[in-house]
C-alpha cells in the first residue's frame, strides 16, 4: 500500500528572481558582442544561435519547477511514474522540473446518491437514498491505490446504503427494535461506519452520513399505509388496555383498603367490567343512574 508523504519542495519566491536572469543576459549578451568578439566576427553568429536557444531552454526548465499550492489543495509529485511526495503547504512553491505534479482537492465534498430500491429486513420495498459527505486525506491512497476514488465513493456508498437498509425493518411500533424511520440517527450513524470502513482504503475520511429520501416503494404504499394505521391502532390500544387494567387494579385496592365497600366476586367483576367498559371505549360513557338498593 502506497502511504502518502509529505514532501513540500522550496519557497518559490526566493527563486523567482533568479529565472529572470537568463532575460538580462540575453540583451546584454548582444550589446557586448563587438566588444568581446572583436576580431572574432565569423564566429558571433554561430555563438549567438547556439547561447540564445540554450539560455532559452534553461529558464523554460527553471519555470517549469514552480508551481502553486491554493489552500485545502494538494500537489501529488511523481519522477518518472514512481511517487515522490506530496506539497500541502500553500503558496508558491518549487521542486525538480522533471517531477509530475498532480492537483488534488482536499475541500469537503457532498454525495448524494439516487434513489434506490431496496428490500428492508421484512422484504418490504422501500425507496431510499442517502447523503454522504467526505474529504480525502489520504493523497497517496486516493490516486495510486484506487482507480477513480471519486467513482469508488458513489459505488461503495450506495452499496452500502444498500446493505443498510436490508438490516432494518422500515417501520416497528415496538421501542426496543432498532427500524429506518424509527431510528434514523442510530440507522445513519450505522450507514457512516459501513461507509467510512468501505472507503478506508481510498484514503478518504466519511464527515457524515445521513438519509435524505425513505418512503415504501410505490406500488405497495397504499397498502402499507393501512398497515401503518392499523398497527397503530394495536399499539394504542394495547397501551390503553394496559393503563386501564391498572387503573380498575389500584381502584379495587383502594376500595377495598379503606372499606368503602365490600364487594363479593360478581360484584368485582361486574365492576371491573364497566370500568373496562368506560375506560377502553372511544365515546364517552353514558351515565345510568340507580334509584334503586346497591343490588336493584
Amino acid at each position: 500500500m502506497v502511504r502518502e508523504r509529505l514532501r513540500h519542495g522550496v519557497p518559490g519566491l526566493p527563486l523567482l528572481p533568479l529565472t529572470l536572469l537568463p532575460l538580462l543576459i540575453i540583451p546584454a549578451g548582444a550589446l557586448t558582442r563587438e566588444a568581446y568578439l572583436r576580431g572574432y566576427e565569423e564566429l558571433a553568429p554561430a555563438l549567438m544561435v547556439i547561447a540564445v536557444p540554450t539560455i532559452v531552454l534553461a529558464w523554460i526548465f527553471l519555470l517549469k519547477g514552480f508551481f502553486m499550492v491554493a489552500p485545502n489543495e494538494a500537489k501529488v509529485m511523481q519522477l518518472f511514474g514512481d511517487y515522490v511526495g506530496t506539497a500541502k503547504i500553500t503558496g508558491l512553491r518549487w521542486a525538480n522540473p522533471f517531477f509530475k505534479k498532480r492537483k488534488i482537492s482536499l475541500r469537503v465534498r457532498n454525495f448524494e446518491s439516487s434513489q434506490l430500491k431496496v428490500n428492508d429486513q421484512d422484504g418490504n420495498p422501500i425507496d431510499i437514498a442517502a447523503v454522504v459527505v467526505w474529504r480525502v486525506v489520504e493523497t497517496a491512497e486516493a490516486l495510486f491505490e484506487v482507480d477513480d476514488y471519486e467513482n469508488y465513493v458513489r459505488v461503495q456508498s450506495e452499496a452500502a446504503l444498500r446493505n443498510a437498509a436490508t438490516s432494518y425493518p422500515y417501520d416497528s411500533h415496538e421501542d426496543h427494535i432498532v427500524s429506518l424511520r424509527g431510528s434514523t440517527a442510530s440507522v445513519a450513524e450505522h450507514l457512516k461506519k459501513e461507509v467510512q470502513q468501505r472507503l478506508e482504503k481510498a484514503g478518504v475520511e466519511v464527515l457524515e452520513a445521513r438519509f435524505s429520501h425513505m418512503a415504501y416503494a410505490q406500488e405497495i404504499a397504499a397498502a402499507m399505509l393501512q398497515r401503518q394505521q392499523a398497527g397503530a391502532i394495536i399499539a394504542a390500544r394495547k397501551l390503553i388496555v394496559e393503563g386501564a387494567v391498572g387503573m380498575v387494579e389500584m381502584a379495587l385496592e383502594q376500595l377495598s383498603h379503606k372499606g368503602i365497600v365490600q364487594l363479593d366476586e360478581e360484584r368485582k367483576a361486574a365492576m371491573v367490567s364497566n370500568l373496562l367498559v368506560v375506560l377502553c371505549g372511544e365515546k364517552a360513557a353514558q351515565p345510568i343512574l340507580n334509584a334503586g338498593t346497591i343490588h336493584q
